[in-house]
């Protein structure tokens, strides 16, 4: 509670600094836009600059071991614990009254405006929405509303009345109302943020009264409009409204000349303000004993190195990680990151990559993968005492081994019996490691994968060669540091074009995918053939002889007599037809058990072609 209490009493000092710089310094000139953005910023400096807070470290000789208590006067407390009154509590609640006051004083204001633009009819034009009302109120605007009663002026009052509040619209004043209208809220208790606000609505004027006065003719005209507005008093209080009171500031502020360009000096006097501000409150002391040197420390070389140790194991969680992050950083300023975190069904860590980075002086990286546990391992920091630090990566058998009885850890402490050194991505030997000046190298990174280590250096001039120029390895872009990680054994061909700065790299893996032939798809099935069930036998020598047409087709009576006879063939070769039922029923059993012969070939023609488009995707 004690620092909110401190923070609003410096906000208001800053408030106040910058009133008055305006009200002594700036009021009279006629620098209005100018003036505008400095007491805005003076609004945003006076809610931000408090918060920022720098620390000072003094060291101070360290407190007597050996203190002497009963010199430390005793006095009862209980005599004085009848009655206390917190202040604290009360200036609280009170602060807390006054802002619900304001807040519901401010809703109200919005719901007036509301009332006042509800229901009224809105003409549109270009990025203006004006209200013709026939409520007797002052014209106002509201971003881009622009409300007035236009029966109550002549066309030309209502004309320098428009462009007046054009201006507004334009500029967004409103803004500035709504801003200086919330500091009022929350700096309610400042007598000065209401002399503030009220300062910020007449520059807005004053802006206004000066830019609309350039569209119109008749300047005068514009003047007497100033005076006639000023009978009409009924205002939204959270809008830019035509009639404000000082009419003769303005008039003045009218007709005055414009301020010299050289007299804008006057805004750099508020930085020395400023800077003794910080000085005087925004600097935090923090005092530090001494750290004595034993008469052993002395004693020490100075290449001894006192020693961290942060340990990695399969159990360890995320956020712990993140402590690790920021211990490493704040004891040592080193930046860790762990990426390309994979952990199995059992929350255990099976990969992991560890980047470690101060500046150009320490650049390392180790990566763990597999599909089992990792085993533990430690991020060994050391610093000597001349402030020199070195840091590695060590699993956990070769700790005991880094580490002697005595606390001090060697630098050179392998993480692994096997390394491998790549000098520039070429594989190189230890000779060829020393022979390079540590001047020239630009980074070290080791990488540890299964139980073999490797080291990668990169000189300046090899960096420099890579950060100009785009890099694909099998046509796809890739970073310096994915590069510098490439097997070199595994390249096929490298291409540098100069011109486009590009190097395009080729791998092995890739040819030989490349020339690999594509699967061959397997075949749709066909529908099932075979023979089918035959119609039963007919015996001919049974059939019925059909009736001889009559030769005279004339002769009704023998036409009679060759109906009748057809009609006795028809029935004798129905009867003589065999059935054909027990044969279509034959017919479909058979198609049908075909189709779904075919139909399980299909779908597992369906599954094979799925395969064969993975595996081809592939």
């Amino acid at each position: 509670m004690e620092a909110f209490y401190i923070y609003l009493i410096k906000s208001s000092g800053l408030i106040a600094l910058f009133y008055l710089a305006y009200h002594f310094m700036l009021r009279k000139e006629t620098f209005f836009t100018s003036n505008r953005w400095f007491l805005l910023l003076g609004l945003l400096t006076s809610v931000l600059l408090p918060l920022v807070v720098y620390t000072k470290i003094i060291l101070v000789a360290p407190s007597a071991e050996n203190f002497d208590w009963s010199r430390i006067p005793v006095t009862n407390s209980l005599e004085n614990d009848a009655f206390t009154i917190n202040w604290y509590l009360i200036s609280g609640i009170t602060y807390a009254i006054g802002l619900v006051a304001f807040l519901v004083k401010f809703a109200f204001d919005f719901y007036s405006l509301h009332t006042v633009l509800k229901g009224k009819n809105i003409q549109n034009q270009a990025d203006f929405k004006f209200i013709d009302t026939t409520e007797n109120v002052a014209p106002f605007s509201y971003f881009n509303t622009i409300v007035y009663n236009s029966s109550l002026y002549s066309s030309s009052e209502l004309e320098n009345i428009l462009e007046h509040e054009k201006v507004h619209s334009d500029q967004n004043h409103t803004i500035d109302v709504l801003i200086s209208r919330l500091f009022c809220v929350l700096f309610w208790f400042n007598p000065l943020i209401w002399l503030y606000k009220k300062a910020i609505l007449q520059n807005l004027e004053f802006i206004a009264d000066s830019e609309a006065s350039k569209k119109i003719s008749d300047k005068k005209a514009y003047q007497f409009t100033l005076l006639k507005i000023t009978t009409h008093e009924n205002c939204v209080a959270i809008t830019n409204h035509f009639y404000q009171s000082l009419i003769k500031k303005r008039i003045v502020m009218l007709n005055k000349n414009q301020s010299k360009k050289l007299n804008s000096w006057k805004y750099v006097l508020i930085l020395p303000a400023l800077v003794a501000f910080v000085l005087l409150f925004q600097i935090k002391t923090i005092a530090q004993e001494k750290i004595v040197e034993m008469q052993e420390v002395k004693n020490k070389k100075e290449d001894l190195n006192t020693v961290d140790i942060y340990k990695i194991n399969k159990n360890t969680t995320d956020k712990e990680l993140d402590q690790k992050v920021s211990e490493i950083n704040v004891n040592y300023g080193i930046k860790t990151t762990f990426s390309k975190i994979k952990r199995n069904l059992n929350n255990e860590l099976i990969a992991i990559t560890v980047e470690l980075k101060k500046g150009k002086e320490i650049s390392k990286v180790m990566e763990l993968q597999g599909n089992e546990a990792i085993k533990t391992f430690g991020i060994v920091v050391s610093k000597n005492i001349k402030g020199l630090l070195t840091i590695d990566f060590a699993a956990e058998d070769k700790m005991s081994n880094t580490i002697q009885s005595n606390g001090i850890i060697s630098p050179d402490a392998p993480l692994s019996t096997e390394k491998e050194i790549f000098i520039n991505g070429a594989k190189a030997s230890q000779n060829d490691l020393d022979k390079l000046d540590p001047n020239d190298i630009e980074s070290i990174d080791v990488i540890k994968n299964s139980n073999n280590q490797e080291i990668r250096v990169v000189t300046k001039k090899y960096s420099k060669t890579l950060n100009e120029n785009d890099i694909y390895v099998n046509d796809e872009k890739v970073s310096k540091h994915d590069l510098l990680l490439l097997d070199q054994s595994t390249i096929e061909s490298m291409d540098v074009d100069k011109n486009k700065k590009t190097i395009r790299i080729l791998t092995k893996k890739s040819i030989k995918s490349s020339n690999e032939d594509i699967p061959t798809p397997p075949n749709p099935p066909i529908f099932p053939s075979g023979p089918i069930a035959n119609l039963p036998e007919i015996d001919m020598s049974k059939m019925p002889t059909p009736p001889v047409h009559p030769a005279d087709a004339n002769n009704k009576k023998t036409i009679i007599q060759f109906k009748k006879e057809m009609k006795e063939f028809e029935a004798k070769m129905k009867v003589f037809e065999p059935d054909s039922s027990a044969h279509e029923k034959a017919i479909e059993d058979e198609m049908a058990k075909r189709s779904a012969i075919f139909e399980k070939q299909m779908d597992e023609y369906e599954d094979a072609m799925k395969r064969y488009r993975e595996t081809v995707k592939k």
